[in-house]
């Protein structure tokens, strides 16, 4: 089948994988920061035709893994108020927050709707003008612009009775915290391809520049990921530290223009908290404020839910990588995709919903 076989069959891979161990001169730690990546690492299990010499590590790449508990638990509170309507994508959910979910709260009664794109939360507004629609935003560039868009919209069509609470994120500073961090070895990142069609290629360049790091935008077949891991073995043969896209099929250095226009002019960078990592500088999205009237929680004000997480949840070690999926106790016992304890089992592309979907236990 055409765009599956080209990037699939034996042909392909076994090539690459024989350039790669004769390629392979010194040990190199690799981290994949994109769960779209972790999952085809897994699912192919790439890590066993690869040279000892070659460390695969996930990092923070699951757009809902990384989401602060503060976040959901904010959520879970503005859903139960009266007069609101909870947009949200599907994932989210199910996310666990410090005492319900979004789920339980549907259950319980609040108006919770799962969507697939923000220009619903516009259709849910226009359609109750009597009520306030909360849309929950999350996600890095690659969900980033369609929010942008629905407020731009909302503002140019003076739909008031819309709110967004956003959680987008920027993937470079947490990239540079991981590897200031120190305790996990990182000598390259395999970059993420969608945020990339955005952003573009450029965004890594302070990462290769500033910190040394190899990276490389992949795709998401087997193919792209040994593609990418020789790149970086003949990067480091070199004694090189830069940026290439193995993605060239979809991705530039240059990115969207329109779509970081749209970003820009709706967001504003600040300082963001990540679930594993702490609060990092200018890492997330806020709205500007001449939007601000659409912004949650400028509308709705603080909540008074006290954020904690489970305390015998890892997620937060497995997304710096000083830990894996099975090291948890709640791991594939009372922690399933089914019944997820922890932020890293809700999306399939979390490391422990991965590690558990292909047999990794």
């Amino acid at each position: 089948m055409r765009y599956i076989d080209e990037f699939r069959t034996s042909a392909i891979i076994r090539p690459l994988a024989d350039a790669i161990r004769t390629g392979s001169k010194r040990p190199l730690s690799i981290m994949e920061i994109c769960g779209g990546h972790t999952n085809t690492i897994i699912r192919y299990a790439l890590a066993d035709i690869l040279p000892p010499t070659i460390t695969l590590v996930s990092g923070p790449g699951c757009p809902v893994c990384v989401t602060p508990i503060r976040y959901i638990d904010s959520a879970v509170e503005y859903a139960q108020r009266p007069g609101v309507i909870t947009v949200t994508f599907g994932d989210l959910i199910r996310l666990p927050g410090s005492v319900s979910t979004l789920m339980r709260e549907r259950e319980l009664g609040a108006d919770v709707r799962v969507s697939y794109s923000p220009a619903e939360a516009l259709v849910i507004a226009k359609e109750n003008p009597e009520r306030t629609v909360l849309f929950l935003a999350i996600g890095f560039e690659t969900t980033t612009p369609l929010t942008a868009a629905l407020i731009d919209e909302a503002a140019e069509k003076k739909i008031d009775n819309l709110v967004v609470l956003p959680s987008h994120r920027v993937m470079p500073p947490a990239m540079a915290a991981l590897v200031a961090d120190g305790d996990i070895p990182i000598d390259a990142f395999i970059c993420p391809g969608h945020v990339s069609v955005i952003t573009g290629a450029q965004i890594y360049e302070p990462v290769a520049r500033e910190h040394k790091k190899i990276c490389v935008v992949s795709g998401f077949e087997p193919a792209d990921m040994l593609r990418s891991i020789l790149m970086i073995v003949r990067q480091a043969q070199r004694g090189e530290a830069a940026v290439e896209i193995e993605y060239t099929r979809a991705v530039t250095r240059e990115g969207n223009r329109t779509a970081q226009a749209m970003i820009q002019k709706i967001f504003a960078p600040i300082d963001g908290e990540w679930r594993g990592l702490g609060t990092l500088p200018e890492s997330a999205l806020g709205i500007r404020q001449e939007y601000e009237r659409f912004d949650a929680e400028k509308r709705f004000g603080p909540v008074s839910t006290a954020s904690r997480e489970n305390p015998a949840c890892v997620c937060a070690d497995v997304l710096r990588a000083k830990k894996v999926p099975s090291d948890c106790p709640l791991y594939a016992k009372a922690c399933t995709p089914e019944h997820p304890e922890g932020a890293c089992m809700v999306s399939p592309e979390g490391s422990c919903n991965i590690f558990f979907r292909y047999g990794k236990r």
